[in-house]
């Protein structure tokens, strides 16, 4: 069964297989058939034949769970580090601007603990923190809101021109006139 990156099985759900494979274990000593035992547990009758195949050959011990298939790369210590080195800013990391961007923090990671992450890892670590992603509202400091205001008002309805027609027109769009 493959994942996502940061996706796999969560401790319980590791656990809730393992007793499923303990369970078949039991039932293959008693000499139950591999699609009654899949039936019953409700999983494929492939994952019964991989189990018996393994515990054929090494015993209930060979069907007990072996963990995680990996770590996280960033521990919650490390994670703790990145956040304070975020809070920071990126200009103190030697970027012209004060945007994070998913690519720049993954060079971050990169730079300061030697891990290798992916855009979408990177994004799938913040998210599993409880960071979100954020657009800030883009706004010169220059701005004046009573010349944009006077704007809108008076030179845009020239611009636009009149939303309706002056004579009726035609919903027909094949008569000349009524282009």
């Amino acid at each position: 069964m493959r994942y996502a990156q940061g996706g796999g099985l969560t401790d319980e759900r590791r656990a809730f297989r393992e007793k499923l494979r303990l369970e078949a274990a039991e039932r293959f000593r008693h000499g139950d058939e591999n699609t009654v035992i899949a039936h019953d547990l409700r999983v494929s009758v492939r994952s019964v034949q991989r189990w018996r195949k393994a515990w054929s050959q090494g015993g209930p011990r060979a069907l007990a769970s072996k963990g995680p298939a990996s770590l996280p790369l960033l521990s919650d210590e490390l994670f703790a580090v990145l956040e304070r080195e975020l809070l920071k800013g990126p200009v103190a990391h030697g970027w012209p601007d004060q945007t994070w961007t998913l690519s720049r923090i993954k060079t971050l990671i990169g730079r300061r603990f030697h891990k290798s992450y992916t855009v979408q890892g990177v994004a799938a670590l913040l998210k599993r923190h409880g960071w979100s992603c954020q657009v800030p509202a883009r706004r010169a400091i220059e701005r004046n809101e009573n010349v944009v205001a006077g704007w809108v008002k008076e030179t845009w309805p020239q611009v636009e021109g009149p939303w309706r027609r002056s004579t009726p027109g035609s919903s027909s769009r094949t008569r000349p006139a009524s282009r």
